[in-house]
């Protein structure tokens, strides 16, 4: 590699660590946010919500590469030019398109980091939290249970616990049962406990009484009972297993989508083919959007007041080329076999960052009649 593209890779990939390293701050605090009020609103430990937190970190970092490497090659060719350096080299007889090598060498490692978060880390990391998000929605104790307060699990049904010892077990509890419009039914008990069952946890009592109002006839039963299991199922609302979505299964199943597979976790071809294409063709927009962001401030001449225009010309390509990404995505879900315009945002990008770099190679004159 020449010096200069070594110099020019060392300034795009110091001012890529900065903006990327703001952007997932700024990305991962907003979801961080939301995970707070959910988790600790559920009466979650603060180590439950650290764990959550670095799980979504992944997905966090692969939606802001592509725009961290379109900064740092605005920032750095936009600085480069102001302070003459930009100058200096093309005076000596580089061209636009020579220069565009270390962006590319760039653009290239961008994209390595985010095909191995995009078809390694962030698959693994949905996974983890799928299995962990469902081990906590049949956590009934940490959604439901509150010791010195009345709670209400599901429609006719009351509960109380004085206290919740740090081992689990559940001091003079009362559960009323109203549901059924015929019988009231109420459970009392000086000790209980959860343990986990096959569709619910049970509820376990243990010296209590069990007492059976008939609303007909106004019989009252009384039940003492040493032990007494409930069991939850339909008492409360606790989550089954969760689906596994398609975010968390490898590349290789959803590029083959195969019947079985399709059967096997519940989406169709379309589906599973959108998914892994777009863990393919995403990356290619953090290779073209550095590129893209170069070629626009190429076009420009030397300014001590900084190649603004042709900057706004870039932010403009650039979201055009994202709408394209979106478009493309919402239509392969829709349209059976349309996958390929997942690839649709990536050329439109090349083929822009080529044209302005064939536009940059002509006479100054003739550039200020095109702009």
């Amino acid at each position: 590699m020449a010096r200069i593209d070594r110099y020019l890779l060392s300034q795009l990939l110091q001012l890529f660590g900065f903006f990327a390293l703001v952007l997932v701050a700024v990305y991962w605090i907003n979801q961080v946010v939301r995970l707070f009020d959910q988790l600790i609103g559920d009466g979650q430990s603060a180590l439950v919500f650290l764990e959550f937190s670095v799980l979504t970190l992944p997905n966090a970092v692969v939606f802001v590469l592509p725009v961290a490497a379109f900064a740092a090659a605005l920032y750095a060719i936009n600085r480069l030019s102001q302070e003459s350096e930009l100058v200096v080299v093309q005076a000596t007889g580089f061209s636009a398109f020579r220069l565009a090598r270390p962006v590319v060498y760039f653009g290239v490692c961008v994209m390595a980091m985010q095909l191995v978060l995009a078809n390694a880390l962030v698959p693994t990391s949905q996974a983890m939290l799928n299995d962990r998000s469902a081990e906590i929605s049949r956590n009934v104790t940490a959604r439901f249970l509150n010791a010195g307060e009345f709670m209400h699990p599901a429609a006719g049904v009351a509960l109380y616990i004085r206290e919740i010892t740090p081992a689990g077990e559940l001091i003079d509890l009362f559960l009323s049962d109203e549901r059924s419009p015929g019988e009231r039914v109420i459970h009392t008990a000086s000790k209980a406990f959860l343990v986990r069952g096959e569709l619910a946890p049970k509820l376990v009592m243990l010296n209590g009484s069990t007492q059976a109002l008939t609303r007909s006839d106004g019989r009252l039963s009384v039940t003492l009972f040493a032990d007494f299991t409930l069991d939850l199922a339909g008492l409360v609302a606790v989550d089954g297993p969760g689906a596994q979505p398609v975010t968390t299964l490898s590349t290789p199943v959803l590029l083959a989508a195969t019947p079985e597979d399709q059967a096997r976790y519940g989406f169709d071809r379309d589906a599973m083919l959108e998914a892994g294409h777009q863990r393919l063709a995403t990356p290619m927009l953090a290779l073209v959007a550095p590129v893209l962001g170069y070629a626009a401030l190429m076009i420009g001449g030397f300014t001590r007041l900084g190649l603004w225009r042709q900057m706004g010309l870039a932010v403009v390509l650039l979201i055009v080329m994202q709408m394209l990404s979106t478009w493309a995505t919402g239509t392969a879900l829709r349209q059976e076999g349309g996958w390929p315009l997942l690839y649709l945002a990536p050329c439109f990008g090349a083929l822009a960052a080529t044209g302005l770099l064939v536009l940059a190679q002509q006479p100054r004159r003739l550039r200020r009649l095109a702009t």
